[in-house]
This record gives C-alpha cells, structure tokens and sequence, in this order.
C-alpha cells in the first residue's frame, strides 16, 4: 500500500506546544470508514494492495478504551462554539497565544530582513539574467532548428524552404513583442521613478525584485526561512501495521488463524505525540515474540526504533499495546530540574525523576525502597541518581550519608548537608576514606537494629503496626529521621585490595540493601560494572546485593546481558533492553520496579552549578530547622574507639599460644558486647593485622584455623609503647 504522509506544524523543541489538533478538528464517520477500508469484490485498487482482512470491526472484549476527539454531548454532538472560544478565560488566552506566535514570527523574520534583501537583490540580478536568457530563446525560435538540419540532411529542400519562411515570420512578430516590451519598460521606468508617489514606486519595485528573485533562484534555496518548524510525520493505519506484523514473521494474511488482528481501534493517544492500538498476534504467537520482532516491525512502519514501543496487556500472553511515536521522543531533553525553585521538599512524597517517552511526568517514591543505578560511562548515571539526593536534601528532616568511589567533583558539594561523606579510595589529610566509610556502614547497621528495637516498644496509638510514620521520623525524641545512604561507584568498595575488608564491607551492604529500606533507611546506589566484581565470598555478596535492590534504573548498556543485571532478571523477555538507547540519549533510562509500569524516561537535568544552587538552600533550610548535623555540621562523628590490641590480649587466656579469629570474635561478643556486640572474625582480624601482627594457623582440637600468636600480639603492643 501506498505510504501516507502528513504535515503537522509543532515547535520540537517545547514539549508544551499544544497538539495541533483541536476542537475545531474534523469529527471522522468511524462507521462510514470502517466501510471505506472493508475488503470489497472485485480486483485490488490501484494504488496498492489490501489484506484480505477486515479491519477496525466492533472492538472486542478487553480492548483499550480511546478518548474522544473532543467534548461531545450525550447526544453525540460536539458544541457549537469551540472550547477555546467559550468564555472570557479562553477567548483572552486563545488572543494571547495567537498574538505570541505573530509576535514571534514578526520578530524572527524583521532581525532577517537585512539578509533576506541582500537575498533578493542577488537572486533578482540572476533572475533578470535568466529571463532575458529565455525571452531571447523564444524569439530566435531554437527548437527548429533541428527540424531544419534534419530536412536539409535528408535533402527535402521543400519541407526547408517551409520551416525558414516560418521561422523568419515568427521571429519577426516576435521581436516586435520584445521591441514593444523593451520601450515599455525604458518609458514606464522613467514616468513611475520621476512621476508616481513614493510608496508606489517602491511597491512596484518590491513586486519586481520579489518575481525576478523568484525566478533566479533555485528550487531548494528559500530567502525566507520559516520561523516555525513543519514536521513530517508517519501516518500509521491499520494496514501499514498489517503490513509491518506481516513482513516482520508474525503472522500470515492467506492462513487460516494466522491472521493479525485488533484489540481496539486505531486512535491517536491522549497526549497527541503518537498513535496507539491494542493488537492481536495469531495463536502460538506470544509478546515475546513481537518483543523480539520490535526491529522488523519498526522497519515495516518505517520509522526509527526509537520511535515503537510494545506494551503487555495483563488479559492475554499474546495480546499487547503498540504505540507508535510521530517523532523520536527520546531526543528532546526534559529540561532543567524544579528542584531549582529551592522549595522545601517532602521525602515521603514521590520525587520527580523526569519525563515518559510521552511527555508525562515520572516521580519516584524513595521511602521504603532501595534503588539500583546502571550504565556506561558518561551515559547520565551519576546526574541521575544526584538529582534523587537532591530532592532529598530539600529535605530538612532526611539525614544523608554521601560516598563516591570514584571521587570525582559531581558529589563534593553535598558536603553542605552530609551527616557523613566520602570521596574516592585514596587517603587524604582528612583520613582513610577506607575506614571513614566502614566506620558509616558499622554505625547504619547499629542504627537499623536500633531502630526495630524502638519501634517494637513503642505505644500502638504513637507507632500503629510497628512501622515508622512521618511524626515519628521528624520528633526528635525519638530518634529515627529518614535516611538516604547514597553510594556512587559502589562497585569500587567491594574492590579495596584487602580481603577482610572487602568482606565486611560486603556483609554490611548486602545487609542494607536488604533490611534498612523498612527502617525508613534508603538506599541509592549507583555503578557502572553491575557484572560484579572480586573473587569468591565478595563476588556472590555484590551478586546479592545487587540483585535485592527493589527499583532499578539503567540508562544506555552495552548488551541485553548487562541490561538485565541492572533492570533485573526478565527484563529482557518483557521487551526492556537498555542497550537500544542510543549514544546520544544522555540521562535517557529505563525505570523498572517503581510502579507497574515500566517508562523509559528522560531525566531532569541538574549540572554542577545546578547541584551547588540546591544544595546551598538545603543548607540554609536544616539550619532553620536545626537538622544539620555530622560532618556538615562541623562534628567529629569518628565512633569512640577501644584498644584493639588490649582487647584481644585480654580474651586470650593465661598459658594460650594464641586464638583464632573466631575464638577472638565470639569472646570480645561475650565480654565486651557494648563495643564488639556484632563484630566478625574478618573484622577483628583487619584491625589487628593494621599493628602488624601475623595472621598464622593456630590449632584447635586439631583443627587448624587462622589466628593471631601471643607473642605477636604482645610485641606490637611493645612497639605502641615505645613509639
């Protein structure tokens, strides 16, 4: 069939242009195009071909319901004055839209009017050319002359004799014309320029400049260009989609129950960027597979990729929605962030993340959850999940934990509001950021336990059903505000270089991620290697860890593998691929696991002067309130430390050679358990091992384990004392 195109004007660049569809649209007769469209006898049109299907029937059961073209009565009339003309309200902003947009074009094209005359004169000096050009052809008659060359080769010199007395009869009356014309010219010229008004003579000659440039320039070189943008747009019908399911293997037109059909009717989408239908693949197709045909059915459209979307329909595994988009909505930006209006925010509210392949807006609630970030480099990972921090720091009442693996400049301004922060692996003046962040994780984990505690105990009218509420979270009796523990790069803590450390760290993670979010402890992590990282024990907890965030959002990948670890398992089969974006979507990803569905959205931008324009009112906000506390506060939130080495010493018994880990471990629990209550013989060991003691085997009821010797431990605390 042939393809159909339209033209619809739309400024691309403002998701916020109306459609160009309205109430005076046309109201189509469904019924009278259903017959127009309904196979009849006889042969084929002859534009095209036509499947031997009926289309657009009654919409069946479970069918998606389509919105009207306009507000229509119970009686199916549409009103008689248009909406936009209906009151005082619509009229002054009907008025006020129409004079913008000649307001606009008029200032667009009186800044261009220097170029555009320059334009003209040039094109009108070629223009004169060339019509002088054609008028001399004209009157020489040049297309006899190969009639007279053919007559005098064949040597007919009658039929010559014929064609040059015409000839000399034609160019005589012909030239009269051009004298005639020539003396007008010479004469009129002269009596307009000395005799006729000013504004006649320029009109006149603004008409004359304006034909000749028409005439001189060239069919693909305007003057003018236009102030607004007509974009071409793919009509999608029935039988194109037909056409597209058919070439793409779906189905067969000519075979008994292989035929495509549809769920609802063909309609435009609320929203007025794309056209949508419910559709049904033949028996023993399934959404898999027009997930998997996604490209040959883009192809058999004729549009981009980007521009199809497929959606499961909960009713039917072989049922789904296509949405065809009119133009690429993942290339238009969603603009700046509205966090840059400064205004206190609430963490117990969604957060606005960005805008749907629709233009609709995406928010992300927080509470309750913890949230996966994944992507390659420079692909809008980081911008992404800061924009999240920052809905959370106009927060007064969350408390954040800010750490950055990598250490670059995109998290450093969140030092104005970080109860604790880090940056990077390497040591600094300000300590080992190593031990900074373990030392946050220890006392996360002390605080989540503490707070199931609390929360089983208190009264039922204050803490119903045991969770915590928003009055709870911001009375500071109790201790308990909302958490966010943001963790950038978090692959690079699983990595450290030190066995015993990577394993705390590990344990600690994988238990955040999978108990603090009920706690009111939110967890948002980011990474650009979510294959895992390390060896052994590390690797199956960052597996773990990984796999129990309960939100994922994954901009552009590099494979459907990868894509599936950051959007979780069956992603892939349920039509959800990262790693079709393209390059040049920054902060374009795929949000899974918020809510049942499952947008590919683009992110809110928020840059570094952005982020510090934020994060200086969120300052200011927690010091009204008087939540600023940690390391933006100016405290030390080192933790009260004991003497290791004089612990250990004191839990290995008189006469003992030396105790393993586990020994160790378990004894300072027992002894000492305001201090080493949840400690682990991976711990221990670490701290130990710091003052250089050896870890070696020491048997035990003829096991031998790892452990520390007594000797070892005595003669560094000797090397303490006397350094």
């Amino acid at each position: 069939m042939a393809d159909d195109r339209f033209n619809r004007s739309a400024d691309e660049a403002d998701l916020s242009t109306p459609d160009a569809g309205g109430p005076d649209a046309d109201v189509v007769d469904l019924d009278a195009a259903r017959d127009r469209r309904s196979p009849r006898p006889g042969p084929p049109a002859a534009d095209g071909t036509h499947f031997d299907v009926v289309l657009d029937e009654s919409p069946q059961p479970g069918g998606t319901l389509v919105d009207p073209p306009a507000p229509v009565g119970s009686d199916g009339r549409r009103p008689i004055i248009p909406v936009r003309l209906s009151n005082w309200v619509n009229i002054r902003a009907t008025v006020r839209d129409a004079a913008g947009l000649v307001a606009y074009r008029v200032g667009y094209h009186a800044i261009r009017s220097p170029r555009y005359a320059v334009l003209a004169a040039f094109w009108a000096s070629v223009g004169a050319a060339r019509l002088t050009g054609r008028q001399i052809r004209w009157w020489w008659l040049a297309e006899q002359t190969g009639l007279r060359q053919r007559a005098a080769d064949a040597g007919d010199w009658q039929a010559w004799q014929k064609l040059h007395r015409e000839v000399k009869t034609t160019r005589a009356w012909r030239g009269l014309v051009l004298v005639v014309e020539a003396v007008t010219v010479g004469v009129a010229g002269p009596l307009l320029w000395t005799a006729a008004p000013s504004w006649v003579t320029a009109a006149v000659g603004g008409c004359a400049v304006a034909w000749l440039a028409r005439i001189g320039r060239p069919a693909d070189r305007p003057i003018i260009t236009p102030a607004t943008v007509s974009g071409r747009l793919r009509r999608v019908n029935p039988d194109i989609i037909l056409r597209a399911y058919y070439a793409a293997g779906l189905g067969h037109p000519d075979k008994a129950h292989q035929q495509v059909g549809f769920g609802s009717t063909m309609a435009r989408d609320p929203s007025g960027t794309g056209s949508q239908v419910s559709i049904d693949l033949p028996y023993g197709k399934t959404f898999d597979d027009a997930v998997k045909a996604r490209g040959a059915i883009a192809s058999g459209l004729d549009v981009a990729l980007s521009q199809v979307f497929i959606t499961r329909d909960p009713t039917s595994h072989r049922r789904h929605t296509l949405w065809v988009a009119d133009r690429d909505p993942l290339a238009v930006p969603a603009g700046r962030t509205p966090l840059l209006r400064c205004k206190p925010t609430d963490i117990w509210e969604p957060a606005p993340l960005g805008l749907d392949q629709r233009g609709m807006p995406v928010t992300l609630p927080m509470l309750w959850t913890s949230i996966l970030v994944g992507a390659q480099p420079r692909q809008g990972k980081t911008f992404a999940a800061r924009s999240l921090a920052l809905y959370a720091a106009l927060d007064p009442y969350v408390k954040l934990t800010v750490f950055d693996g990598k250490g670059s400049p995109d998290w450093r301004k969140f030092r104005l509001v970080a109860d604790r922060c880090g940056f990077g692996l390497a040591v600094t003046r300000d300590g080992d950021p190593i031990e900074v962040f373990l030392d946050a994780l220890r006392e996360l984990k002390d605080d989540v336990q503490a707070r199931y505690q609390k929360l089983s105990e208190l009264p039922v009218d204050v803490c119903p059903e045991g969770k915590l509420t928003r009055d709870i979270a911001r009375d500071p009796r109790y201790g308990m505000p909302v958490r966010l523990v943001v963790i950038d790069e978090c692959q690079e803590y699983f990595d450290t270089g030190d066995k015993d450390t990577d394993k705390e760290i590990a344990a600690l993670l994988v238990f955040l991620v999978k108990v603090a979010p009920a706690a009111g402890v939110i967890v948002l992590d980011a990474t650009q290697k979510p294959g895992g990282v390390g060896t052994g024990d590390v690797a199956a907890k960052f597996t773990s860890f990984r796999d129990n965030h309960q939100v994922r959002f994954s901009l552009r990948t590099g494979s459907w593998q990868v894509s599936d670890l950051v959007l979780g398992s069956g992603a892939y089969s349920e039509g959800h691929d990262s790693s079709t974006l393209l390059p040049q979507y920054k902060g374009v990803g795929i949000l899974r696991g918020a809510t049942d569905a499952t947008p590919t959205v683009r992110t809110y931008l928020a840059d570094g002067d952005d982020a510090e324009k934020i994060l200086t009112a969120a300052r200011t906000l927690r010091e009204r309130a008087g939540t600023l506390t940690g390391m933006a506060a100016g405290e030390d939130v080192t933790r009260t430390s004991r003497d290791v080495l004089a612990d250990v010493r004191t839990v290995i018994e008189q006469g003992e050679s030396g105790a393993q880990w586990e020994e160790i471990a378990a004894r300072l629990a027992d002894r000492i358990p305001e201090a080493y209550a949840d400690t682990t013989p991976e711990a221990i060991s670490a701290q130990v091992r710091a003052f250089g003691v050896r870890s070696v085997d020491v048997k035990r009821s003829g096991k031998a384990l790892k452990g520390a010797k007594t000797d070892d431990i005595d003669a560094a605390i000797q090397r303490r004392k006397a350094a």
